[in-house]
């Protein structure tokens, strides 16, 4: 199944990009950068991932001069709760810092409506139900469309769920990452969209033997068997693997049509 609907209803390829790596700079690399955001939409991805923090707002408005106008199946979430201090940053989440965050990812996106925003890190100096009620608060004017989390453990989601609807989080995870196993298990259990950050690093740059070998039967790469090993691993999940090269964007995305048996996957321990 290659398709998930985020929050029930929010239907999407369930391999996205992160758009984290991509140079906003002006020059051959925005160029670049630009081409590769478009390529990923003709490829078929639905689903594009970018955050107030990438450039404190460069990144959304290199997607915006990439796409938009934008395809009526595209979804680009986007993530708030970080802001900068000079030339620091630190976690704020505080009701009117999130609703002057919203404000300027609409602005930078060129939208009315973030279909999927995500709480990039919760703040522990502000209450969870202010964080969240600020968000549901801006949900219900029409300006989210939908909740997600970041980097929450089993507990934080549990008493997030408390407050509001969550549609999704977002943690590390991968094939040699599973510290976040038991959020993974919860969101399934919730059908909540899963999206692992991070998730074919571990399997590239250290490939332990046995990635290796399979990835050798199947004539892939050992970050395309990181990538099918996920998508195998939960209908939930979602990866966002993220590059700055068309070639490598191309290749990730063709992860998705490769099978991994049970044989394969009892031999990556799953």
């Amino acid at each position: 199944m290659n398709e998930f609907a985020i929050g029930g209803d929010l239907s999407v390829h369930r391999l996205g990009f992160g758009a984290m790596r991509l140079p906003t700079e002006s020059g051959p690399g925005r160029e670049d950068s630009i081409a590769v955001a478009r390529r990923a939409v003709e490829l078929g991805i639905t689903l594009i991932d970018t955050a107030h923090l990438y450039g404190w707002g460069a990144n959304e408005e290199l997607l915006a001069e990439a796409l938009y106008p934008y395809p009526d199946d595209l979804v680009v979430t986007t993530k708030v709760g970080v802001v900068r201090t000079g030339d620091d940053w630190k976690y704020d989440a505080r009701p009117d810092s999130l609703r002057a965050q919203v404000e300027e990812g609409l602005r930078r996106l060129r939208v009315e409506r973030i279909e999927l925003l995500q709480l990039h890190r919760i703040d522990p100096e502000t209450p969870l139900a202010d964080q969240l009620g600020a968000l549901r608060d801006l949900r219900d004017e029409g300006k989210i469309g939908r909740i997600g989390l970041s980097e929450v453990t089993v507990d934080e989601l549990a008493r997030a769920r408390e407050i509001v609807d969550i549609a999704s989080v977002q943690n590390r995870y991968s094939l040699l990452d599973r510290e976040y196993e038991a959020v993974l298990e919860a969101c399934e259990a919730a059908g909540i969209a899963f999206l692992p950050w991070r998730p074919v690093l571990g399997a590239a740059s250290n490939a332990t033997a046995g990635i290796a070998a399979v990835a050798k039967e199947l004539g892939a790469t050992t970050a395309q068997v990181g990538l099918a090993w996920l998508l195998a691993r939960s209908p939930v999940i979602l990866p966002i693997p993220g590059t700055a090269k068309i070639a490598h964007l191309e290749e990730n995305f063709a992860a998705a049509e490769i099978t991994l048996t049970g044989e394969h996957l009892e031999r990556l321990g799953s």
